[in-house]
């Protein structure tokens, strides 16, 4: 995609979120004395970019890990209201897209977060509604397409395709619906396409009767770009790095499984899933929405030079964010580099 910037602003609602944020964690930071953690409080998604989270919980492999410290955990629609989360002090480790990653550390001038760790690439579809017409990803032009959240990686994708690829004159017809929401607005054809995770784009096919138009990755150098990454504030890697390992060695764990064998887990990850987003899918849902999730501990930081650009052409950002201090992959890098011992789910 290009980058050359548009005629018409757009404020998003993200940066007056992350600038209260900001505050509440400098605030708290400046009087925090390190102490031994008694709970850990991670934060991720009901999608199978989050599988690591998702599985890593449910199998109670989290919970061993970091005992007798507690685990606590939340669910988040989206990228930018985690991010809000992590700034108020209410989880310490959170799984999130490159977007709101990029939007935190910009305005907390690089003081805020920290990436220390990938989770997984691709893993997006774009979908039309059945009887909308849409044959194929140029025919979203002045559509009504659907992202998560405003702010989020997906919505900066879709809002960056459509102004600078399509040549869009403004971004009004890009609304932003959580994913739960989207397969009962397009049955009442409020909505015409959605640009969404798995495995929401895969729900959306089998029960509406959507048609998969195109996947993100196809818009990407190498069809390849990070999709969500594990994140953490300063503070908490600084003052906890034993804790933090142990997390990581559990998101490894899971990661390489994934990786040789998807479908192997794929029910226990559907059982998951329907009792985080509450309602039971298809066979083949998860296992076709898997086929598109690409698992990795890799941060794949060129994806996020890239969603820093689009973020200022979108003047979401007024530069491209740098990327200095941004990921800090020493423990990950630890635990790479330290002999393979055998592990399995509970």
């Amino acid at each position: 995609m290009s980058s050359t910037r548009p005629a018409k602003a757009i404020v998003p609602a993200l940066l007056t979120v992350l600038a209260i944020g900001i505050a509440v964690c400098i605030g708290v930071s400046a009087t925090r004395k390190s102490a031994p953690v008694a709970e850990v409080r991670i934060g991720y998604f009901a999608n199978l970019s989050h599988a690591q989270a998702v599985l890593g919980v449910s199998s109670g492999e989290f919970e061993s890990a970091i005992a007798p410290v507690r685990l606590k955990t939340k669910v988040f629609n989206a990228g930018p209201s985690l991010i809000e989360a992590l700034f108020a002090g209410e989880i310490d480790i959170g799984y999130v897209g490159p977007g709101p990653a990029l939007a935190a550390h910009a305005r907390s001038k690089g003081q805020g977060i920290r990436v220390i760790a990938g989770a997984a690439a691709n893993g997006v579809g774009i979908v039309a509604r059945a009887g909308s017409g849409i044959e194929k990803i140029a025919d979203l032009q002045g559509q009504r397409v659907a992202t998560p959240q405003h702010g989020n990686t997906q919505d900066i994708a879709a809002r960056h395709y459509l102004m600078f690829e399509l040549h869009q004159t403004n971004q009004d017809n890009v609304i932003a619906v959580p994913n739960a929401e989207q397969s009962s607005m397009m049955e009442r054809g409020q909505i015409d396409a959605a640009w969404a995770p798995e495995p929401w784009a895969a729900r959306l096919v089998a029960e509406t009767g959507a048609k998969l138009i195109a996947e993100e990755k196809d818009l990407w150098p190498n069809a390849e770009f990070a999709l969500a990454v594990v994140v953490t504030t300063p503070e908490f890697l600084r003052d906890h790095p034993d804790v933090v390992k142990k997390v990581l060695a559990v998101h490894r764990n899971w990661t390489a499984r994934l990786l040789s064998e998807p479908q192997k887990y794929a029910p226990a990850l559907g059982e998951a899933l329907v009792k985080l987003g509450g309602k039971k899918l298809p066979p083949q849902v998860v296992q076709s929405a898997l086929a598109r999730v690409k698992f990795t501990n890799k941060p794949l930081e060129e994806t996020f030079k890239t969603m820093a650009t689009w973020a200022a052409d979108l003047d979401f950002e007024r530069q491209p964010a740098r990327m200095s201090q941004l990921f800090d992959l020493k423990i990950l890098n630890e635990l790479e580099s330290a002999p393979e011992t055998a592990s399995g789910p509970h």
